[in-house]
């Protein structure tokens, strides 16, 4: 079929001595599909069919899989061939019919890529196919990549999936089994309107038709120029997200909110859509346009703090100038804990958000400088000392101040997220004197004369585990 020669042609690919496998289910398109490479591959190139029984019709679907097989040893072609009990894979993944079907033929094909050492997976689909998917993401209120509908070429597992159809229509394809006297399946479930799909086949693929008989071949032309741009768009869009990301994790990406914001308006939503393409194994089809244009008007509204729930379990919580997206707890979250520090020997104090507190011993001459250190002695406190968590009404006195203040409004006054405020450690002396909010603020207690020698120093060591997140892996 010149089809394929002139796609094989516009993609600069050759089958010399390469292995192929072509999705067949018995229908027409993939019977033409199977026909026209067994005609076209060189005798150093391995074809092999796959075809997949989903059992959705028991005995008839059946009889599909040996048709597959008895038309594939009558022409020489290898076959692959499997069962799979879709209803069941979808009731316990609670999936739809169509998407369970095509997650579980999708694996069966990635297993035969690595099995075979495949460098091409080979799909039927045709034009009329591109033009019923455009139609129904530009419904959905899909947004980026995902518009643009089938891809013709596209990374698939070591190898890569081809569609070299995209220009044909059904008729077509038709035409093509008819002329070259190709036998064919037919699922009759394709005449019934119970799928969206099946629904704009019938009912808007015909009006379309009607007013451009090209009409696949203008959704084709404006498919591959969507993908032109969002190419660009979104290699754009990485590049600038690398100082939009404050840190990110395999369960959880960071943000800077105002940096996010300064983005023009297409770079806010697909820098959005990356972020949940890295979280998301699969975005999940629930999600559109409208989810994304929420969060953006969300984080633009005036307020320090909130939360948004995401499909599939995914939260989002904005605190101040950050954003965390993350499917788990929070790892500061609730943790309370309540230890003691003699002040006799060093000592390391390891606290469970994984942040610690070293201890110097007596007659430390060390400089104190910012509010991750702080001195103190017994001329200035009772001792032993305590780390702990946060208590209602706690209050502290700091330097410089008359009187004392909540330690709830420092964490305000400091923009500490909420996520973090119920572990963060807070340093009393034995009659219970806040004397020290480690990283935040220091109190009237501090000893500041180095000559003496019961002088002890604590040195707070903040762990980025505290965030849920690893700093030091950024970007995409």
């Amino acid at each position: 079929m010149r089809s394929i020669e002139d796609f094989m042609k516009k993609y600069e690919l050759s089958f010399d001595g390469v292995t192929l496998i072509a999705g067949v289910s018995g229908g027409p398109d993939s019977m033409a599909l199977l026909h026209a490479l067994h005609r076209t591959v060189p005798a150093s190139a391995t074809l092999i069919a796959a075809h997949v029984d989903h059992m959705f019709r028991g005995e008839e679907s059946e009889r599909d899989m040996q048709f597959v097989q008895d038309y594939c040893e009558a022409e020489g072609i290898q076959c692959e061939a499997v069962q799979i009990d879709v209803l069941t894979f979808a009731a316990e993944n609670n999936l739809n019919k169509q998407a369970a079907a095509r997650e579980c033929r999708y694996s069966f094909f990635q297993e035969l890529m690595k099995k075979h050492r495949a460098e091409y997976m080979v799909l039927a689909h045709h034009g009329d196919d591109q033009v019923e998917t455009m139609l129904m993401k530009m419904a959905k209120g899909t947004v980026g990549i995902g518009l643009a509908g089938i891809q013709p070429k596209r990374r698939f597992d070591s190898g890569w999936l081809l569609r070299p159809f995209l220009r044909l229509t059904k008729d077509d394809l038709l035409a093509y089994c008819k002329e070259n006297r190709i036998p064919f399946r037919t699922d009759p479930s394709n005449s019934e309107d119970d799928y969206t799909r099946n629904r704009f086949r019938h009912h808007v693929l015909p009006f379309l038709k009607k007013e451009s008989e090209d009409v696949h071949k203008r959704f084709q032309a404006v498919s591959e120029f969507l993908t032109e741009d969002e190419l660009y768009l979104q290699a754009l869009t990485k590049d600038k997200m690398n100082t939009v990301i404050t840190s990110k994790s395999s369960s959880g990406v960071e943000i800077s909110i105002d940096r996010l914001l300064a983005l023009p308006m297409p770079l806010q939503r697909r820098g959005v859509h990356l972020i949940l393409n890295y979280l998301y194994e699969n975005v999940p089809s629930a999600f559109s346009a409208h989810h994304i244009q929420v969060f953006l008007d969300w984080i633009s509204q005036d307020g320090p703090s909130g939360s948004l729930d995401f499909p599939n379990g995914l939260k989002v919580a904005k605190s101040y100038h950050t954003c965390l997206f993350t499917f788990q707890r929070l790892q500061c979250e609730n943790i309370s804990y309540h230890y003691e520090i003699s002040g006799a020997d060093e000592e390391e104090l390891m606290l469970p958000n994984g942040s610690s507190l070293h201890v110097s011993g007596p007659g430390s001459t060390r400089e104190l400088q910012g509010n991750d250190v702080f001195a103190t002695s017994p001329k200035q406190v009772q001792f032993p000392l305590y780390v702990r968590t946060r208590q209602n009404g706690d209050r502290v006195k700091l330097k410089g101040m008359n009187g004392s203040k909540k330690v709830k409004d420092i964490f305000i006054d400091e923009k500490v997220p909420l996520s973090k405020r119920d572990s963060w450690p807070i340093v009393t002396d034995a009659v219970g004197n806040i004397i020290w909010l480690p990283g935040l603020k220091k109190t009237i207690f501090e000893e500041l004369d180095v000559t003496n020698n019961d002088r002890i120093v604590l040195q707070y060591r903040q762990h980025e585990k505290c965030r849920g997140l690893a700093k030091n892996e950024t970007g995409y």
